[in-house]
């Protein structure tokens, strides 16, 4: 009976995983994964979190632009159609993989105004809501930078479908329709966003009606004719600052001129003979994801693994050696000396490696200890006690993907930090805005704390994996903030290690540990019975919680090159389209 019992309950979890159940001493071993496919198509894929986005990049693919033109097509389309993080008025990275090998990152992450200075919040809600929330917006030049190096399509006809379905409006999501009326209660404070998301009042809208945004549809007009600077020295330019001035806010018309996308070298990493690109801080995403991947990789792995005890404290202990290190050494490097080199690399990694136990977990606070190198800002454990890890970076993110016919493939990640940033939208721009403030921590002594025009340290990390002849394999990523990198170490494993498709290596359950709390939370299956009953012998403290970790959308090529295939999650939905 209990053999049959357990696998009803692996059964009920959702798929046939490779557990390891003792019975009377005996080793059971579940059956691998079910391949489920992911979709398929001969020349190009898209994927995103919203339809209509989706299909704006084919849209452009299907004209002869490149993944580049689909990818900046798409940025700007989910500012129409997923306002509560698709934006203009945010920032994020762009990672780009060119079928001829060049490669490209850019940092747009938003920076801090002239005017900010530690302290400058004392009220906290200051740096969540309204208009001192707001750091200067960098997706504009971002993906205008992005366009000028690689892309094919006139400028003006890459803007053109975003413009026109602000301008005709969409129907309302029923993600949209779930969420505004959690926001109705802040965002009715501000005029310009209560008449476009809120009928002009408290009703916010509702699932299938009809959105427009005329002032918006004319930003991306003026922007489409003018190029991005109009953004940043034209009509939006002046706009934007005038409703700052006449609100309190701290974001002038010299903040604006003086932004500037940063064109950075990808990070490198590898894993099992795989190369991993990525991009380096401000973002910390990539780094504590080739971290974790290089001391997993100190351990062998076999097919069966996947989801065992065995594995997730392998990878529970990367995670929290990794993540500790993000506390201690990540932030914007134009302001912390960042040791790259060292974090990502592999001698590191095997000394990290050497300190874990196979009989036992290490508790967070053991790795406190003998930690001094290079914390010239003030020790980790006093940094932890004040709450200065990390600031409060939100989950609200998006992420999309592309790949086209020559095999070019683009990954990018974007976000307004919160739900609706900062749930203003400047006078006559339609433009939302971020509450990026809020991600810097609050006293100077943080590597992340607040100063003029430095970017806050971010989690986010879309990432492109290479197989072992150099040929382009998979590009992906994902919103969550801190769980940003976890989510993709568990992809990454699940599709290297385990040779998952690369639907079900996105769909497998999924655990985050983040070093502080010390706990590993699980998603609903991530922990059957028997894996959590090992876990918590070993020392680990378990935590299921029941919402989802992540968000991938993700695009592949197959081996051999003639098909492209694609995944968007199933966690909140969103769609994978290609031809």
């Amino acid at each position: 009976m209990r053999r049959v019992a357990v696998w009803l309950c692996l059964w009920l979890s959702g798929a046939l995983w490779a557990q390891e159940v003792s019975q009377s001493g005996l080793e059971l071993k579940a059956a691998r994964p079910m391949v489920s496919q992911p979709e398929r198509a001969r020349h190009a894929m898209v994927a995103s979190v919203h339809e209509l986005a989706t299909e704006v990049g084919l849209e452009i693919l299907r004209r002869g632009g490149n993944a580049v033109d689909a990818a900046v097509a798409m940025g700007f389309a989910l500012a129409v159609v997923h306002p509560e993080a698709g934006n203009l008025g945010g920032g994020g990275y762009i990672l780009i993989r060119m079928a001829d090998g060049r490669t490209q990152a850019i940092d747009y992450r938003e920076t801090a105004p002239a005017a900010a200075r530690p302290g400058m919040f004392q009220n906290p809600l200051e740096a969540r809501v309204g208009y001192k929330a707001s750091a200067v917006p960098g997706t504009v030049d971002g993906l205008e930078k992005a366009h000028r190096l690689f892309g094919s399509k006139p400028w003006r006809e890459v803007l053109e479908p975003a413009r026109r379905l602000a301008e005709r409006g969409f129907p309302a999501s029923q993600r949209m329709g779930l969420i505004l009326p959690l926001q109705a209660p802040v965002m009715k404070r501000f005029p310009e966003t209560a008449r476009i998301f809120l009928h002009g009042g408290e009703q916010p809208l509702k699932q299938g009606e009809v959105v427009r945004q005329p002032d918006l549809a004319a930003t991306i007009g003026r922007i489409a004719r003018r190029g991005g600077r109009e953004f940043y020295e034209g009509e939006t330019a002046r706009r934007i600052a005038a409703d700052m001035e006449a609100h309190g806010g701290t974001i002038t018309c010299e903040d604006l001129k003086g932004y500037q996308a940063r064109e950075v070298e990808p990070l490198r990493g590898t894993y099992r003979g795989h190369t991993l690109l990525t991009v380096p801080p401000s973002a910390a995403g990539g780094v504590v994801l080739v971290e974790m991947l290089n001391i997993l990789e100190q351990f062998p792995m076999r097919l069966g693994m996947e989801g065992s005890s065995q594995l997730r404290h392998l990878m529970i202990e990367a995670m929290k050696r990794a993540y500790r290190d993000r506390v201690l050494h990540l932030a914007d490097p134009a302001f912390h000396e960042v040791p790259l080199e060292r974090l990502a690399g592999k001698a590191y990694a095997a000394e990290l490696a050497r300190g874990i136990r196979l009989d036992r977990a290490t508790p967070s606070k053991e790795l406190e200890a003998g930690q001094a190198e290079g914390l010239s800002h003030g020790g980790l454990e006093a940094r932890q006690a004040e709450g200065l890890s990390h600031g409060a970076e939100s989950e609200e993110t998006t992420h999309y993907s592309v790949v086209d016919a020559a095999g070019n493939l683009v990954t990018n990640t974007y976000t307004l930090n919160g739900f609706y940033g900062s749930q203003v939208i400047p006078a006559g721009t339609g433009v939302l805005l971020n509450d990026i403030m809020s991600a810097f921590t609050t006293r100077a002594v943080s590597p992340n704390g607040i100063a003029p025009r430095k970017r806050p340290l971010s989690s986010m990390g879309p990432a492109i994996i290479l197989r072992p002849d150099g040929s382009p394999w998979v590009a992906f990523g994902s919103p969550g903030a801190l769980t940003i990198s976890n989510t993709l170490f568990n992809i990454t494993v699940n599709l290297i290690d385990f040779k998952m498709s690369l639907r079900d290596a996105i769909e497998f359950p999924r655990i985050h540990h983040g070093y502080q709390p010390d706990r590993v939370d699980a998603e609903p299956g991530a922990l059957v019975f028997d894996v959590a009953e090992k876990l918590r012998a070993l020392g680990h403290t378990l935590n299921p919680v029941t919402r989802s970790q992540g968000d991938v959308h993700a695009v592949a090529i197959e081996e051999g090159g003639e098909w492209r295939l694609g995944w968007s999650d199933g966690r909140r939905g969103g769609r994978a389209m290609g031809y």
